[in-house]
C-alpha cells in the first residue's frame, strides 16, 4: 500500500473541486491511504463463482398490475388551476 503525500492529497482535492488547506491535506493523506488499502483488500477476494446480487436478502418484490387507476380526472385537476381554456392550463407567455 502506497502512502498518499500532502501534495497528492491537495491534487486529489483540487480534482474534486474541494478547497483544502495544507493542514487539512496532511490529515486527508492518511485517510485516503487507508481507503485505498481497503480497496486493495477487496481486490484480493476470489469472486469467480459468486453470482451478482441485486439484494442481499433473497426476496421477490411485489408486483402490481399495470392498469390505470386514477385517470379521467381532467376537470378535477383543472379545478386547481388559476385559469384554464379548452381543457388545458393557461400560463403566462415567457418567450417573446
Amino acid at each position: 500500500m502506497s502512502k498518499i503525500s500532502k501534495e497528492e492529497a491537495k491534487r486529489i482535492a483540487k480534482l474534486a473541486r474541494i478547497a483544502v488547506t495544507d493542514e487539512e491535506a496532511e490529515k486527508i493523506g492518511p485517510d485516503l491511504s487507508n481507503i485505498l488499502g481497503w480497496i486493495e483488500q477487496l481486490a484480493e477476494l476470489n469472486t469467480d463463482n459468486v453470482e451478482p446480487l441485486a439484494n442481499v436478502a433473497n426476496i421477490d418484490l411485489k408486483k402490481r398490475k399495470d392498469e390505470v387507476t386514477d385517470g379521467d380526472m381532467q376537470q378535477d385537476v383543472l379545478a386547481n388551476a388559476p385559469e384554464s381554456m379548452e381543457g388545458f392550463f393557461v400560463v403566462p407567455k415567457v418567450v417573446e
